[in-house]
């Protein structure tokens, strides 16, 4: 049975796969300029391993530029229906929402799904045979487990806004879900933060990064995570010794980080939660509870036994206790999946049959534990496992690895922003090549600067003119984190890898520029800065009507103050010279 069906811009919603025991209802429960809310129910008189069922629609592909999908990054283009594979949502991997959005940057239709635990699958690909969207969301493609019901709903938003703020609210949506709350964000998850990896990777030296810290802490750092390498003195890049978690690098690590504590810094660890290194003693332990022994790195434990997460509970807990930890960063958690060895259903001493069910479990209990001991943990996850489930667990969020690409990581920043409310989202960590030029590095710095900046840099040999950059930038982002964090975030040209973006909180805007492209100022604010973050000088700022005179104070990427003058903001063009990796700064008259 399907009920509440149609809607005159969206069509048709056809529940297609759905088996003759099964009954599919879709109700429709919202209907309101634009948006629409639907129930989806479907119900069993017995026990059965449903087969997949698909709601699918179709959408007329007018004034549709691309598509955006939580971890798309560069490729948000129109996908044909006979190419590429389904975007997967499950708790470690993605979001379940699409937005297609129009060459003005506005919504056309976004939807999501309120299901953000189990697997499922989801697109919206073009046919050439009617120059339509062919939209759907999949069910029970992967189910290992018998149901009767099973109920979700879905959620159509087709009007005209910016594609961002659709976005936003499909946040505040999920949030709306007792089983969605998001975790609470201490202070510390909102801290510039220094971490190990880019720079000495496994070859940890205690004394030469306490040095690191010093220095780091001067400029601003208040976090440090240190990355993989202090629980083996193994540098092979490998995971063969995960599992036991001794600090074979730093023996006394609880003497370690009260050294660091005493610099002014938070201190959280690496784990890489589902390996189990084959060199461990916890392999041997735990042999036959893993769900596969044949992942290129580490044999991956089993979340469904709870011994397995009892033990990964008490090693997070009991590092936060007896070291004096701050946080964790918790790593590979999108490994957590069915291999095609996982043994399937409840039995032999697992009290989950679901793999997605069994993690949320484990994460659940290690944030209530970590928690209990520190309120004020932090915990960083990292894409793709960044969805709204993850907000439950943790409370920093940071763009995938992509060392050096500054692009990426502005790209990857905004992504994850549109989605994550006010948990902090994190950039990756900044790094270059030492004979960088002063102005590109800069670059690097203005591109993470709408998330919380991470830093992975040798700090104490770096020339001078360098330091004074970072510390710049990094006072500069202290200085307004509040509109940077918890501001209106627009960004622009998402085809483009967004070329400009804003932030907009009390009449005080921030925008970003990548690209040369004119800059749209649509209203007169109190403040106004500008980040020239591109390889010219030339700002063209286009004001859509009359704001009347600022005083304005133009800076190099050092802050050096290069000229401080009075500008009438007239309708019409403006260029202003700024240098590259510097700024402008304005205060309304």
């Amino acid at each position: 049975m399907i009920t509440g069906t149609t809607e005159k811009n969206i069509g048709q919603i056809s529940v297609l796969g759905a088996e003759a025991a099964i009954t599919s209802t879709l109700t429709k429960t919202y209907d309101k300029d634009g948006l629409v809310l639907y129930d989806v129910d479907i119900n069993s008189e017995i026990q059965m391993y449903p087969q997949p069922v698909t709601l699918k629609w179709i959408v007329p592909a007018v004034n549709v530029k691309g598509v955006w999908k939580p971890t798309a990054d560069f490729s948000k283009r129109i996908q044909a229906d006979w190419e590429l594979g389904d975007m997967e949502s499950r708790i470690s991997i993605d979001a379940p929402v699409i937005s297609l959005f129009g060459h003005n940057d506005h919504n056309v239709l976004t939807f999501a799904c309120s299901n953000a635990i189990n697997k499922l699958e989801m697109n919206a690909r073009l046919r050439e045979e009617d120059n339509c969207f062919h939209c759907h969301i999949t069910f029970f493609t992967e189910y290992e487990y018998a149901m009767k019901n099973f109920k979700v709903q879905l959620r159509l938003d087709y009007r005209d806004l910016h594609f961002s703020k659709t976005l936003r609210e499909v946040s505040q949506w999920w949030e709306s879900y007792d089983a969605l709350k998001p975790a609470y964000v201490p202070s510390s998850a909102k801290m510039p933060l220094y971490s190990t990896w880019y720079q000495f990777h496994q070859n940890l030296n205690e004394e030469l990064l306490l040095k690191e810290c010093e220095v780091a802490s001067r400029l601003g750092y208040g976090t440090i995570i240190i990355d993989d390498g202090w629980q083996t003195v193994d540098s092979n890049r490998g995971y063969d010794y995960t599992g036991d978690w001794h600090p074979e690098r730093i023996p006394e690590m609880t003497a370690f980080v009260n050294r660091i504590h005493q610099l002014g810094m938070k201190v959280g660890l690496w784990f890489s939660v589902p390996f189990c290194g084959r060199k461990s003693k916890a392999y041997k332990k735990f042999k036959g509870k893993f769900l596969t022994e044949n992942h290129r790195w580490a044999p991956v434990f089993d979340p469904r036994f709870p011994e397995v997460r009892q033990y990964l509970i008490a090693t997070y807990a009991n590092a936060l206790e007896h070291w004096n930890l701050d946080g964790f960063k918790l790593d590979f958690i999108d490994d957590f999946r069915l291999y095609p060895d996982t043994p399937l259903s409840q039995e032999d001493g697992r009290d989950y049959a679901s793999i997605n069910a069994a993690v949320d479990r484990l994460l659940t209990d290690v944030i209530k534990a970590l928690q209990d001991i520190n309120p004020e943990v932090f915990i960083e996850f990292r894409q793709k496992y960044t969805g709204p489930a993850m907000r439950k667990h943790g409370n920093m969020f940071r763009a995938f690895d992509c060392p050096g690409d500054a692009t990426m990581n502005r790209v990857r920043i905004a992504d994850i922003k549109m989605l994550c409310g006010q948990s902090a989202v994190h950039s990756d960590m900044v790094t270059w090549q030492e004979d960088e030029p002063l102005e590109i590095a800069a670059l690097h710095m203005i591109n993470t600067l709408f998330g919380v900046p991470q830093l992975s840099m040798l700090l104490g040999d770096m020339p001078s003119r360098y330091i004074k950059m970072i510390a710049f930038y990094t006072a500069y982002w202290k200085e307004n984190a509040s509109v940077l964090l918890e501001g209106d975030f627009k960004p622009y040209g998402p085809l483009s890898n967004y070329p400009i973006q804003s932030v907009m909180k009390n009449q005080h805007i921030i925008f970003g520029i990548y690209d040369e492209r004119l800059l749209p100022f649509e209203k007169a604010y109190r403040t106004v800065h500008v980040l020239n973050a591109k390889m010219s000088e030339q700002i063209v700022l286009d004001f859509k009507s009359d704001f009347g005179g600022y005083n304005c104070c133009i800076f190099d990427c050092m802050g050096t103050i290069i000229q401080e003058k009075e500008m009438l903001f007239k309708q019409g063009l403006l260029s202003i010279t700024v240098p590259k990796g510097g700024m402008v700064q304005c205060q309304k008259l």
